[in-house]
């Protein structure tokens, strides 16, 4: 029986040159019973074989929707009605989170959420990576007992995919905010720094998150997933900017000065930076905007401009400059200390990032006699976990200025069994050998596109006894783990973890042996 249910009343061939086989058309009114959701946050309904995507509807929900586009095989349709709520539908507790693309859960239920992306996880592998993976998520399954479970029972050897690590408290965890400006006619400003706003006749300041599927800013001075301290510093931020008459940046002109405004915070150490993005080096008033800045917010030892002129969507630019206070503010990690710059990639959930780096090493085995080399090693956070029970870790890293990092980070903490050098892995890590580094684990944590061929070509070369892959997008890291088990390693586990809630995103961490 069909799953949907045409209650248009136009004509029926309105629409249907170019997508005759389609069960509806453009405008038409639907109900239809959602049985999943896309990795982007979907949910999914299907009928006769024709799939529509409904935002904001939860799996084993009946909704009404009304199609807004359909292609050949599956449409595009928008909630009107939930005619029967899942169990996992709850409120959500942000006041824009209907119009800002920067959640996609905050309707789900956050149990169900960790459920869905272990799924998400799970169903990677299995069609991309061809992974045969265990019916059940094994709790407490040890490193070295993972395989001879399953062994045992005479099949082949499956991988375990366990119960996805969340967090007890999971709002307010971001210790970082890029927040895109713009400008806007009149309307009020609500303010959430208790202090009086401009007078905003005209055009003025504004900052927010993009509206879901557009660069259309949405105004706002909270977010429940940032830190407060970031959500003051920026809304301060915009209120100065507003009084000194500072103008934003029009993509669609090139002109305006202020791109982005940067939140950085501490957790542990409580010290925040504010970088200022701008289209240009001269910032009008800029000593008057620096006293205000360290007037009205407390914690910033840190005032930064970067300069990005290009007609890009990148944040940042090539130049960078200190207007005031240090050029890095101090976090911690495990008892580890970070000194964090305006263009340090680190980790934006500091409690979560703990869990995952204890699960890497933990995958890592280590005696502390092991040659572990960390491929992707970024400003080295990975590194110095590792480098507390190994024998020696050699760090790679392609941006010279994060290497530089990871060196002051390494010597911050007294670590000396740490040494890092910039230039491609897929370069670097075979004059390693040549040199007679032959690492027995090699850690891997590539950006989302995944491991270069050349890396993962280098690997299968070097035969470490052990790969820990810790990846940020489930699909590449499927394809990956498909060549090195082709090249001869097996998948052994792979935990999600909740990087960031109420999101699609799941990162996750993988152990393969040889």
């Amino acid at each position: 029986m069909s799953k949907f249910k045409s209650v248009n009343k136009a004509g029926k061939n309105e629409g249907r040159k170019d997508n005759a086989t389609a069960p509806v058309i453009k405008n038409d009114e639907v109900t239809v019973e959602i049985i999943g959701l896309t990795h982007e946050g979907e949910g999914v309904g299907r009928a006769d074989g024709f799939t529509l995507f409904v935002q904001g509807a939860l799996p084993g929900e009946t909704v009404r929707a009304r199609v807004l586009k359909v292609k050949k095989t599956y449409g595009y349709a928008k909630l009107t009605e939930i005619v029967a709520p899942s169990a996992d539908r709850v409120d959500a507790p942000c006041p824009i989170y209907k119009q800002c693309g920067g959640c996609q859960l905050q309707h789900m239920d956050y149990a169900a959420q960790l459920k869905w992306k272990r799924q998400h996880v799970v169903d990677s592998l299995e069609r991309i990576g061809k992974l045969r993976v265990a019916g059940e998520a094994v709790r407490g399954t040890g490193v070295g007992e993972s395989s001879g479970t399953v062994e045992e029972s005479g099949q082949e050897a499956a991988v375990i995919v366990h119960p996805t690590i969340g967090m007890g408290e999971p709002w307010r965890y971001r210790n970082k905010a890029s927040v895109p400006m713009g400008m806007a006619v009149n309307g009020a400003i609500q303010g959430k720094d208790g202090l009086p706003q401009p007078d905003l006749n005209g055009e003025h300041l504004i900052g927010g998150f993009y509206a879901r599927g557009s660069h259309r800013i949405i105004d706002m001075d909270e977010c429940l997933i940032q830190h407060n301290s970031n959500d003051e510093i920026v809304a301060r931020v915009k209120r100065i900017g507003r009084e000194l008459g500072i103008t934003a940046y029009n993509e669609e002109t090139g002109q305006g000065l202020l791109r982005h405004v940067m939140a950085r915070v501490g957790f542990v150490t409580g010290e925040a930076m504010n970088v200022l993005i701008t289209n240009g080096k001269r910032i009008p008033s800029v000593e008057e905007w620096i006293a205000r800045i360290r007037d009205t917010i407390p914690g910033v030892t840190s005032i930064v401009q970067n300069i990005n002129k290009r007609d890009t969507n990148v944040i940042f630019g090539d130049e960078t400059s200190v207007l005031w206070g240090s050029e890095v503010i101090y976090d911690e990690l495990d008892g580890i200390r970070f000194a964090i710059s305006a263009r340090s990639f680190y980790q934006v959930n500091p409690v979560q990032t703990v869990a995952l780096y204890r699960k890497a090493v933990e995958y890592a085995a280590l005696t502390g006699t092991e040659q572990v080399i960390d491929a992707y090693c970024g400003i080295g956070t990975i590194s110095l976990f590792l480098a507390r029970q190994a024998g020696h870790v050699h760090g790679v890293e392609i941006v010279p200025e994060a290497i530089e990092d990871a060196k002051r980070n390494a010597a911050l903490n007294g670590i000396a069994n740490a040494a890092f050098e910039a230039g491609p892995a897929e370069v670097v890590i075979p004059r390693w050998r040549e040199e007679g580094i032959v690492p027995d684990v090699i850690v891997v944590d590539p950006p989302r596109k995944g491991c270069d061929e050349a890396l993962l070509d280098t690997i299968l070369a070097m035969k470490p006894e052990r790969v820990v892959y810790v990846s940020c997008n489930q699909a590449t890291l499927a394809r990956d783990l498909r060549v090195l088990e082709d090249g001869g390693y097996r998948t052994v586990e792979v935990q999600p973890v909740d990087m960031f809630p109420h999101t699609v995103h799941v990162e996750s961490v993988a152990l393969l042996v040889r």
